[in-house]
């Protein structure tokens, strides 16, 4: 018999977003995984869209920092203090974690030590209990799959700060590999592009968009093209310039192949009988990079295996934290789930 708490809420921590489930509502917050903190009070001005806007805009005394590196916590502080001003955005108090159950998600791979890190940064914010979860299982619960099955189902999740390749069966995850690289790589490589193509300084945001609007994992015959406005390195006068697909196309190239060289090195550490089961069911591509445009035709022409993208890429890792009510793991018994909630459907659109 499972305790009863007042609350069960699936929280997404990750390098660029942050994403919180809450039972009985679906999807109450996705926010950038960002802080602006000022210097000289150490007080937080902003978290989330407030501090992404104020990046590049904000006077010296002003740090606008992500918290989390490759998915870990890199200042328990500061993440504490985003996810207490989270709190209080979606429920008007920051109290409403008591009583609560708390899944949250951690990358594969993470020391014992780490996990525990997490779970008690949630704990000291007030949840009576909380319970990390590798990202690839609920990546994949979230998506659909049903993880009890003696079936294997191999799950690319590509997140901000890293990028996770699993395979998973019986509940269990079977051979993974994991990337420092991510959305945020692929920003910083558009920065340096146009810094050194053009001699022109970009912001993250800028290179965001770029990424966002014209960058591609094909070549196609159609090009698009964007406007770009900078900083002239050589005057220092403000520059605009305009940079066509092809162009993301070659930057996006290097991550593109350490990602299809991820997914080669986890097969080849599978069993032969997963391995043919991941012929047959395909790749799941969760994750913000899984908007990037052609990626799974990418991915299908170098691996030939199949390709599908979660219905929900940037919020089914959430979903499936808030999803595992009733979870239980021991070393002898497979992942339980209970996936027959209203809840997988409350997305936001």
């Amino acid at each position: 018999m499972f305790k009863q708490f007042d609350k069960l809420f699936g929280i997404d921590l990750g390098t660029s977003n942050t994403v919180i489930f809450e039972k009985g509502k679906g999807i109450v917050l996705n926010e950038p995984s960002v802080v602006a903190f000022d210097n000289h009070t150490g007080e937080l001005l902003a978290a989330g869209s407030e501090a992404q806007a104020m990046i590049g805009r904000a006077p010296a005394h002003v740090d606008i920092t992500y918290p989390l590196i490759h998915g870990v916590i890199a200042n328990f502080d500061k993440t504490s203090k985003m996810l207490n001003y989270f709190i209080k955005k979606i429920q008007g108090r920051p109290s409403f974690l008591r009583s609560s159950q708390i899944y949250i998600t951690v990358p594969c791979g993470i020391t014992n030590v780490q996990k525990r890190a997490i779970e008690e940064t949630i704990v000291h914010r007030g949840a009576k209990k909380a319970i990390a979860i590798e990202e690839p299982l609920a990546a994949a619960l979230g998506a659909g799959l049903m993880l009890d099955e003696p079936i294997g189902h191999l799950v690319l999740d590509i997140g901000g700060g890293t990028c996770q390749v699993a395979v998973l069966s019986l509940g269990g995850i079977v051979a993974s590999h994991t990337i420092n690289q991510g959305g945020l790589s692929i920003d910083r490589d558009i920065m340096d592009y146009v810094k050194r193509q053009y001699n022109m300084e970009i912001g993250e945001r800028t290179a965001e968009q770029i990424k966002m609007q014209i960058g591609t994992a094909v070549l196609t015959a159609e090009e698009r093209s964007i406007e770009v406005r900078g900083r002239d390195l050589v005057h220092g006068l403000p520059r605009s310039i305009r940079l066509v697909s092809s162009e993301i196309y070659t930057v996006v190239n290097e991550f593109l192949d350490a990602l299809i060289d991820a997914i080669r090195a986890t097969l080849e550490l599978c069993p032969p009988e997963l391995a043919g089961d991941v012929m047959e069911q395909g790749i799941l591509l969760c994750g913000g990079g899984a908007l990037l445009e052609g990626i799974d035709e990418r991915i299908r022409a170098e691996t030939g295996v199949s390709v599908h993208r979660a219905e929900h890429p940037l919020e089914c890792t959430a979903l499936g934290a808030g999803l595992m009510l009733g979870v239980y793991r021991t070393k002898s018994r497979p992942l339980m789930h209970d996936t027959s909630t209203e809840e997988q459907i409350a997305v936001s659109q």
